[in-house]
């Protein structure tokens, strides 16, 4: 249930970097890693190592999202940071808009998700095998039809965002996997990593990183 692959060719937009950790913006449209082929070989993760060869993966941003993504500048960094990120001792904060209005100003949406195995890569609610993953939500504001939110995770399963807030009836704008109708229509999946709050491999110290949503 792939769609075609055209990846933005904007131009790499570094957040923060230093000895340790390398920040960027994602682009929406542009996967992480590479996919299986040739046509998906352009990634993030390329494009990064482009500029800073010594930059190692440490998590992922689903293609359609946009937003900070850390890469580790050496392997002592991918470590520590691959544990944050394994004990959930990051702090990811999202940024989306959302069809129709929400009744309630803040919420949790706890939900088990697995792969949906026939429409893979779906994701989908499953009380009986489905992974635990939680989310905390709070809305921003109205916005005629639809509302802005601001989403935290504290897990981070694949598509998470996206299959919980359908799951009470408010899919996020512009979603080529889960929205439908009117709320498909919109020129991008309307979903960003705001911020990402994390342990400094060199210190320890309280890190946030931030990155203004693009819509």
């Amino acid at each position: 249930m792939e769609t075609e692959y055209y990846p933005p060719q904007d131009p790499l937009v570094i957040l923060h970097e230093d000895a340790e950790v390398l920040l960027v913006d994602k682009p929406s449209g542009l996967l992480s890693v590479p996919g299986k082929g040739p046509h998906l070989a352009d990634c993030l993760l390329t494009r990064v190592q482009q500029v800073f060869p010594g930059a190692l993966l440490v998590h992922r941003l689903d293609r359609d999202t946009s937003g900070v993504m850390i890469f580790a500048m050496t392997p002592y960094a991918q470590r520590h940071l691959g544990l944050q990120f394994e004990k959930r001792m990051t702090r990811k904060t999202y940024v989306a808009r959302v069809w129709g209005v929400l009744a309630e100003p803040a919420g949790t949406i706890d939900l088990p998700l697995i792969v949906d195995w026939p429409n893979r890569p779906l994701q989908k609610v499953c009380h009986d095998t489905g992974k635990p993953a939680q989310t905390d939500w709070k809305r921003i504001k109205d916005e005629g039809d639809t509302a802005r939110v601001r989403m935290f995770p504290r897990t981070g399963r694949s598509h998470q965002l996206r299959v919980h807030m359908l799951s009470i009836g408010h899919p996020i704008l512009g979603d080529p996997f889960y929205a439908t109708g009117p709320a498909r229509d919109y020129p991008r999946l309307m979903l960003h990593s705001e911020e990402l709050r994390f342990n400094h491999p060199q210190g320890g110290r309280s890190t946030k990183i931030r990155s203004k949503a693009p819509f």
